[in-house]
């Protein structure tokens, strides 16, 4: 059977240094093998000719009866050197580097845990370096021999029987097919769940399913955010709304205040005219100061009820940050809008100075004089 196995047309197979033959394994020790493959005498394959890997014993590889392909190393007239290795590694080159051109996937267990990465029997030893077995970092490989990975060759050089391969390769593909398609299938206005992956000075980055989105630091909450920590940690699950989709830059922004009730509905029948309140000067126009009554709630204090004396600006009386109580004079919340006064506060509370401002600027009586016109009175007596 061997021979015919070995035949080419009627005649023997012509054996050569190279030459790749057939045969049956005919005795197994602990550091070789015979086969038999038609020769004069049966080839032997030694421990180290078995495969691209460590071998402990022949016999974790080969046994009695076993069929076996083999390239010839060594031919003599009484010798037969024969090779398992290297006729796997003419047969797996062509085919390694027809996988590497295509991109095609490649399965294959890890053999062993080295320093440095992986090692995979593809019928020559093929490396992982640890860099691209994940695409997170991984401190102990222990737990690694014997799993099943799914690689790509990333560099292949059989002259210097070189073979790189990276699961993260694999990995990074479907990630990037994965948010291709996320990206496709955001629209405007939705609102979904997501990871807080990290936190920035001007925002937060939230996965929404393999696309990192950002909710700037504006979009926070209907109040003003000084930090995002403030509102939410890495890890946090949220809902965010999409505001902008670019899936060419595969840049999207989100709003957590979207999500969230608007501050205006929160404070709807809590906050009624002639109601005191006390707030935080936000900012000081030409007209008046802005106060926040409550979160992301501003209440307008015109310049002529900051104080019960004419001012030229508001700066005069008030500064940002400063807290102060105010009246309520008006509210509409469908409008947004918060009338307050100061001054009312400071009238009521001195009422000697209302009649002072009285004086001042006095208004004609009932009787129809003026107080000016009785002092008018009084001087034209005195000068006479």
């Amino acid at each position: 059977m061997v021979e015919e196995m070995n035949n080419e047309g009627n005649g023997m197979a012509e054996f050569s240094v190279g030459s790749t033959v057939t045969g049956k394994v005919t005795k197994v020790e602990e550091k070789q093998a015979f086969v038999d493959v038609g020769y004069k005498v049966d080839g032997i394959v030694p421990i180290s000719e078995l495969s691209s890997l460590h071998v402990e014993k022949v016999s974790d590889i080969l046994n009695e009866g076993d069929e076996v392909e083999l390239k010839v190393t060594k031919m003599e007239d009484d010798e037969l050197v024969l090779s398992r290795r290297g006729a796997q590694a003419d047969k797996a080159w062509d085919e390694l580097q027809g996988k590497f051109e295509s991109g095609e996937i490649i399965e294959a267990e890890v053999a062993e845990v080295v320093k440095g990465g992986l090692v995979v029997d593809l019928g020559v030893r093929g490396f992982i370096p640890a860099s691209l077995v994940e695409r997170h970092f991984v401190e102990d490989f222990s737990d690694y021999k014997g799993k099943t990975l799914r690689l790509k060759v990333v560099e292949i050089d059989p002259s210097e029987n070189k073979l790189i391969l990276s699961q993260r390769a694999v990995l990074d593909d479907e990630a990037a097919s994965k948010k291709q398609q996320v990206l496709e299938d955001l629209k405007i206005g939705d609102t979904v769940e997501g990871t807080v992956q990290r936190l920035t000075d001007f925002g937060a980055f939230v996965d929404i399913g393999g696309v990192d989105g950002l909710v700037h630091i504006s979009q926070m909450a209907h109040h003003r955010v000084e930090s995002p920590g403030e509102i939410v940690k890495e890890g946090d699950k949220i809902n965010v709304k999409v505001l902008a989709v670019d899936a060419e830059s595969e840049r999207v922004s989100l709003s957590i205040k979207e999500t969230l009730p608007g501050p205006w509905t929160t404070i709807e029948g809590q906050i009624e005219p002639g109601d005191v309140i006390e707030g935080q000067v936000k900012r000081l126009v030409s007209f008046g100061a802005f106060v926040e009554v409550a979160p992301g709630v501003e209440g307008l204090v015109h310049i002529s009820q900051i104080a019960n004396r004419h001012i030229g600006t508001p700066g005069e009386v008030l500064e940002e940050g400063q807290s102060v109580k105010a009246k309520v004079l008006d509210i509409n919340p469908s409008e947004q809008r918060i009338s307050l006064s100061i001054r009312e506060l400071e009238e009521k509370a001195t009422p000697e100075k209302k009649v002072q401002q009285e004086y001042e600027a006095p208004e004609e009586d009932h009787s129809g004089f003026s107080l000016g016109d009785m002092i008018g009175d009084q001087l034209k007596k005195y000068k006479k």
